[in-house]
């Protein structure tokens, strides 16, 4: 066999393994939601990962932290979102179908500034040499301490 027939038949193999391997999921905001936080996985391959976090008002806001491992796309679904930077100068304010992209390395924080559960889409993306960890790395004390967020899944369809 030729080494370009080899390469041929492994980029075959890669296309078989990763077309059977779809994530498909349907979000619901989830009933209970009663910790400040509630985080709903919609699903995770390879290098990105799918999240709404649902912030309750006064209750989930995160803190100054960074990541070395992702970067993430935010996009409100409903509610509103207040992004911060370092020395809290605001990033941006966002309603439903807007939001940000946090580069790795930036350091940011965001709160609920909504009168209602804020609904946020996060899609993150790993770097190659970190797809394990989200290498999050904490600036300033905990607001809301992230081991008590509540988990769920999406429903998968």
């Amino acid at each position: 066999m030729t080494e370009i027939s080899k390469k041929q038949e492994n980029l075959m193999e890669l296309h078989k393994a990763a077309e059977a391997n779809w994530a498909k999921f349907s979000y619901a905001k989830p009933d209970g939601v009663s910790a400040g936080k509630g985080m709903v996985s919609l699903g995770r391959r390879d290098i990105v990962r799918g999240v709404v976090q649902v912030v309750k008002k006064d209750g989930g806001e995160n803190n100054l932290h960074y990541h070395t491992g992702i970067s993430s796309f935010w996009m409100v679904l409903k509610g509103r979102v207040r992004f911060y930077g370092p020395d809290d100068v605001v990033i941006g304010e966002f309603g439903p179908m807007e939001g940000t992209i946090t580069p790795r390395f930036s350091r940011y924080w965001f709160e609920n500034i909504g009168e209602d559960d804020l609904e946020i889409l996060q899609v993150a993306a790993f770097s190659s040499d970190k797809l394990e960890k989200s290498g999050r790395t904490d600036v300033s004390e905990q607001r809301f301490q992230t081991g008590t967020a509540q988990y769920f899944e999406a429903a998968k369809s």
